[in-house]
């Protein structure tokens, strides 16, 4: 009995996983993903992401444990000792040849009142050092972000081209019974139809290609997202028209934008602050340390007897009587430590040196990359400009072609080539629309402004 309600049970269980996983899947395909929440989810999901929320825990432990250094320390000792022979006891200092127990309490604390400032600029090296980790988990979302977009725009890019493949095989195919007809009456040679057809075939492979390339973009995708490969989501896809000449804002403008903003920037600023206080902390070992310390003890010992009574005092008497308290103060002088401090302070200063070329070197990057975007985003539009012109121009042609084509005026391998030209030009159309779009989601980026489609409907 208990094992077939055991069996039953995992059935059930069985069951409810099996449906659950059944309705996440079923959720995940009937939800509309927008941009913002492939992005959302990527910065939720993403293991680089969550890696680097580790590597700013850390470094909150770190900052935490500078400022708490400033405290004084305290520790306590507590021991117990047992003695056979001739021995010293250490509670009356004078030698005994027996057995003997003793036992020592003590508690001391300990402070650093002056050292060069080691532990301040310690503390706020950590602090950079944290701050540093925060803006270096800003930056790898951010480039996630830009990671994503660039993956959904090739769906929506690659959906295209599935959609034009798809069309042009359908007409190619009324093209082929038409060609048939004309050939069943006489009107056409039987080269035409074999022509028609070789034509069909190809673009049946180009539909296959359009096919496996959006594939590829949905897995890389699904990648991003760190959703398993054959995952079902509908991505939203808005018009992206474009209207109008962008309106895009100077160089120097985008660039003083990003340069109070991009994460890189803050990181390295950060950086560069924590490599000058490296650099105070070796300074600092060339000043004279001073320490405090005080500590209470006590102790109990089996040889300590009432010098007038001679019985062994009891413990409690021995612990009020036997107490000490203690207060001293240290200073340690370095004078001569093999070179190590004037290592270590040359050390710092080419650290702080480099520091301060990673920063430039990281603004002159971002000026690259602005300038490089704004020039591919003009560079794009007039591409996308020029190819519309171009395909509009090809269609016309095609047509007239075609016209020609279906009253025997031209055979079908001048059609092949007229229909060829215009299916890569609308290709091309595709391509520079959407690298165009990218161009511009990319110096919003640069702005600060949120990466979505939204404003491109």
């Amino acid at each position: 009995m208990n094992r077939f309600l055991s069996i039953k049970q995992l059935l059930k269980m069985t069951l409810t996983t099996f449906v659950f996983l059944m309705l996440t899947g079923s959720i995940l395909a009937q939800k509309i993903w927008k941009l913002e929440d492939c992005i959302h989810h990527a910065h939720e999901n993403n293991i680089s992401v969550q890696q680097s929320y580790l590597n700013v825990e850390t470094a909150k432990v770190n900052q935490l444990e500078s400022k708490l250094s400033l405290l004084p320390s305290l520790s306590s000792s507590i021991s117990h000792s047992f003695g056979w022979g001739r021995s010293i006891d250490l509670a009356t200092y004078e030698y005994t040849d027996k057995q003997t127990q003793q036992s020592y309490f003590d508690i001391g604390s300990s402070i650093t009142l002056f050292n060069g400032f080691q532990k301040i600029n310690t503390m706020k090296l950590r602090r950079y050092e944290y701050l540093a980790s925060r803006y270096d988990t800003d930056k790898i979302k951010n480039d996630i972000s830009i990671a994503v977009a660039s993956a959904y725009l090739q769906i929506l890019f690659s959906e295209e081209l599935v959609n034009n493949a798809q069309n042009q095989v359908e007409v190619t195919l009324q093209q082929v019974a038409r060609t048939q007809k004309l050939y069943e009456v006489g009107t056409l040679a039987q080269g035409s139809v074999l022509e028609i057809q070789a034509q069909l075939a190809t673009e049946e492979v180009t539909l296959v290609q359009a096919e496996n390339q959006r594939n590829i973009a949905v897995l890389d995708l699904l990648q991003l997202l760190e959703l398993e490969a054959g995952t079902t989501i509908e991505l939203e896809r808005p018009a992206l028209t474009i209207l109008q000449e962008p309106e895009l804002q100077p160089i120097d403008y985008i660039y003083n934008t990003a340069l109070a903003v991009m994460p890189e920037i803050k990181s390295a600023e950060m950086n560069l602050e924590g490599a000058l206080r490296s650099l105070a902390i070796a300074r600092g070992n060339r000043s004279p340390s001073i320490s405090m310390r005080s500590g209470f003890g006590t102790n109990y010992s089996d040889q300590i007897t009432d010098l007038e009574t001679g019985r062994l005092k009891s413990f409690d008497e021995q612990i009020r009587d036997n107490h000490s308290i203690t207060l001293s103060f240290s200073m340690n002088i370095p004078i001569f430590n093999g070179y190590q401090v004037g290592s270590y302070i040359q050390r710092s200063k080419l650290n702080r040196i480099n520091a301060d070329y990673n920063l430039q070197k990281t603004k002159n990057a971002l000026r690259k990359s602005i300038e490089t975007a704004y020039a591919d985003a003009l560079a794009a539009y007039k591409t996308y400009v020029a190819r519309q012109k171009s395909l509009k121009n090809l269609q016309e042609s095609f047509k007239y072609t075609e016209h020609r084509f279906n009253v025997g005026m031209v055979n079908a391998l001048d059609y092949n080539v007229a229909k060829n030209q215009m299916n890569r030009a609308e290709s091309d159309v595709l391509s520079a629309k959407f690298d165009y779009l990218f161009k511009l989601k990319i110096l919003d980026f640069y702005l600060d402004k949120p990466l979505t489609l939204s404003d491109l409907k």
